[in-house]
């Protein structure tokens, strides 16, 4: 558990499978976020959610917690893009609440992942996205190539651990 320490309030990442009150709301969020997959498309949140909320093996999900209210969350999961099977974790599912953004929730829940990777003794970590290419290499990821995945751009990302 890492924590941070502001003004009057405390930032911590923990387990997801520690808090299955937050189930409820991050399916909301996964919902919103992602419409085409979670709304309309071929994934449940809540399916997805509740494999998270698994220690010691993958998937592994996080969440991310300001003075015991969530803030995101994100998942550790052997597979992420169909083409790329033989890459392995993912560093997946990462989301912030859109008001908190830009305050280091993100990179702390990417940090968990790493740790959590560790653990579990893995060699490197990977990510696949279209939206957090600057995230990523703030936390030392390598840029190793850009594919199109359904339709999108997207960029994958590893780390050495």
């Amino acid at each position: 558990v890492r924590a941070l320490r502001g003004m009057h309030t405390q930032l911590t990442v923990e387990p997801l499978a520690l808090h299955p009150d937050a189930l409820p709301t991050l399916v909301s969020w996964y919902e919103a976020e992602w419409p085409s997959w979670y709304g309309s498309g071929r994934g449940d949140a809540k399916r997805d959610l509740q494999a998270f909320s698994n220690q010691g093996s993958l998937p592994i999900g996080v969440v991310a917690l300001r003075d015991g209210i969530v803030c995101g969350a994100a998942a550790l999961k052997a597979e992420s893009i169909e083409s790329h099977k033989h890459l392995s974790p993912w560093a997946a599912a990462g989301f912030v609440n859109p008001a908190l953004r830009g305050q280091g929730i993100g990179l702390q829940l990417l940090h968990a992942l790493e740790v959590q990777a560790q653990v579990l003794n893995f060699p490197r970590i990977y990510c696949g996205t279209s939206s957090a290419g600057t995230l990523l290499q703030r936390a030392n990821w390598r840029h190793m190539e850009r594919i199109t995945h359904e339709g999108k751009a997207l960029s994958i990302y590893e780390k050495a651990l």
